[in-house]
């Protein structure tokens, strides 16, 4: 039974004084109206309603729910709105979850505009490098990069995360350059640890359709990839980073690419969200935002200059 609707209609009897106007104003049927009336006194067990020869009045059992009943459905009709006034215009609070490194390098210079654009949203900006359950926390989004497993979350590419082998000039200079992937197993190579384990499974295309696979070694490895960065930069070996976390070093001269003719296959970077019937305006906006400014990315323009 729908108690909040039969509620809301005995109220509205009340404030009309007949069964019609009221029955109109909730563009209803006189005789669905009467029902309803009815269905909620027997539900009830008592009389709520008396007639007089021109107007409903209530009893006193209707009185008394009248005077209860009233708040709850005014606070209902409240909430309701406000709800319905929250999914049509983009306000409340974003959580946003990313990897901690493109998240300080690439989201943190943008949140200012984005706050400015949109003046009744409130931002909360997880940065980790754990995967994070983005039901389970109450997150709207998670920027991600690479390869996307849950089959269960709705994606949005927003740019392609291309990858490159580098290495400093000063640990090319001690150690020589790789002419082929090959050549890596004789380096020292900075490791990353990720959810699948340590990375040390290298794979490069062949020029020709074809792959070349490379188990390297080396005695540093981390799941943070701004050690493997730093431990590059340093010349403790040679290390496969993104383009947007090695572009200004590769720019500035800090690192240097190797094996250029020996690609490796691009990912994505993608805003994933919760599978939702109804996505919530401020996250919407928020992917359009990113989209934009990643249409053409930072850290390639980094590259061209």
């Amino acid at each position: 039974m729908d108690r909040i609707g039969d509620l809301t209609l005995f109220l509205r009897v009340l404030d009309l004084g007949s069964i019609s106007a009221a029955a109109r104003s909730l563009d209803l049927s006189v005789a669905v109206a009467s029902q309803r009336l009815k269905r909620l006194e027997r539900d009830l067990g008592v009389r709520l309603l008396h007639r007089t020869t021109r107007r409903l009045h209530a009893t006193p059992e209707g009185a008394a729910l009248a005077e209860q009943g009233r708040p709850l459905v005014e606070d209902l009709e409240a909430l309701t709105g406000g709800l319905r006034q929250a999914a049509a215009e983009i306000s409340g609070t974003l959580r946003v979850t990313a990897s901690a490194s493109f998240g300080r390098q690439y989201l943190s210079p943008l949140l200012p505009e984005f706050l400015a654009l949109h003046p009744r949203v409130k931002l909360s900006i997880n940065l980790t490098d754990q995967m994070v359950d983005l039901v389970s926390a109450g997150v709207d989004l998670a920027i991600r990069i690479g390869a996307l497993d849950d089959s269960s979350l709705v994606a949005r590419k927003l740019a392609v995360n291309r990858r490159v082998v580098c290495a400093s000039p000063d640990y090319l200079r001690r150690h020589g350059t790789p002419r082929t992937p090959q050549d890596l197993v004789e380096h020292e190579c900075v490791l990353l640890v990720g959810s699948q384990g340590r990375q040390d499974v290298w794979r490069f295309g062949d020029g020709s359709g074809g792959e070349i696979v490379v188990r390297v070694r080396g005695r540093m490895e981390t799941n943070y990839g701004e050690l493997v960065r730093d431990g590059a930069v340093a010349g403790m070996g040679i290390a496969i980073h993104s383009n947007w976390h090695a572009s200004r070093d590769l720019r500035e001269g800090r690192l240097v690419q190797v094996l250029q003719d020996y690609p490796i296959a691009e990912s994505g970077i993608y805003a994933v969200m919760p599978q939702r019937r109804l996505v919530p305006p401020r996250v919407r906006a928020f992917v359009d935002f990113l989209a934009e400014k990643f249409a053409d990315p930072p850290w390639e323009m980094d590259s061209r200059t």
